[in-house]
């Protein structure tokens, strides 16, 4: 990310949280009111003089998708291999492949800084030997983060990326993304967890690169936004249509305290998997998706004992 994040700010807050009932009273009230809520934080920030925000990384396609790293029964990792090479031969990754495209075409992985911004510019190109091959230029705002209907551009993109995924070439993409957000103003790179407070006196630190400070995105945040392509968990009870969520074994959704996919309801990945492995249940199109998209993840799939 193209702005600094060595800057601190001490601020004065006032008490605004939930009281609980004993605390009500007018006189606790004014007291808490009277003690300040100080706090130090990071902030990353643009430059007075630059009004857009650039955000840069790059993503390397792997083939593999069936080869687990790592399994201790052949014959299960014989038959991971029959089922992922069927998948593909009926299939293919187009589909997979395409709903990646489009979440790198809507700037998804911008996250909080896309909201609000007046323009969003993506370029994605294709490297080869050091040098871009083939670039793609999207209007972000164009495209949809709801659903993954895409354009010529977004197809195009799709089969490179589904053609490494099968294997049949090797696949380096350079993204660069351009939010005119307005001279000055706060960006929103990744947060760092802090396990062992008693060693720094900030309550918010920033994630940055370099010797500059320079603000960065973590490599798993970015890999949580092209990876919202599941559009295929059961309705919520009470039908509002969410849109698509990252793909994760039970399809958890942090920020909500959800997770959609319910072993229940036998559409998490373990079901899914189990029953098209173990007992020859193929699930449906749509579930197959899934199971492949959650094997292109990654992840530790075992089994205790």
């Amino acid at each position: 990310m193209e702005a600094h994040t060595g800057t601190r700010k001490s601020v004065r807050g006032t008490i605004s949280n939930r009281l609980k009932a004993k605390d009500q009273d007018p006189a606790k009230v004014d007291a808490k009111i009277e003690d300040p809520n100080l706090q130090t934080v990071d902030v990353a920030t643009l430059p007075h003089d630059a009004d857009t925000l650039a955000v840069r990384f790059t993503l390397r396609v792997l083939a593999g998708a069936g080869t687990p790293s790592a399994c201790n029964n052949a014959e299960y990792q014989k038959k991971l291999a029959q089922t992922v090479s069927g998948y593909v031969s009926e299939h293919g990754f187009d589909e997979l492949a395409h709903r990646y495209a489009c979440n790198l075409a809507n700037g998804r992985f911008l996250w909080r800084n896309r909201i609000g911004a007046e323009e969003v510019e993506v370029v994605v190109s294709q490297m080869k030997e050091g040098q871009p091959e083939k670039t793609w230029t999207f209007d972000a705002l164009e495209q949809s983060t709801r659903d993954f209907t895409g354009n010529a551009e977004t197809r195009e993109l799709g089969a490179v990326i589904a053609q490494a995924l099968a294997g049949k070439q090797y696949l380096l993409l350079d993204v660069v993304a351009f939010a005119r957000i307005g001279a000055g103003q706060e960006v929103f790179p990744s947060q760092e967890l802090i396990l062992d407070r008693s060693r720094g006196d900030k309550s918010k630190t920033l994630y940055s690169i370099g010797d500059e400070k320079q603000a960065a995105i973590h490599s798993q945040k970015l890999g949580n936004a092209l990876r919202t392509i599941d559009t295929w968990y059961p309705a919520p009870e009470d039908g509002d249509t969410l849109g698509p969520i990252a793909v994760e074994p039970y399809g958890s959704v942090t920020t909500q305290g959800t997770a959609y996919r319910q072993p229940k309801q036998k559409v998490d990945f373990y079901n899914l998997l189990d029953n098209w492995l173990l007992k020859d249940q193929v699930p449906p199109v749509e579930q197959q998706h899934f199971v492949m998209a959650t094997l292109i993840r990654g992840g530790v799939f075992g089994e205790a004992g």
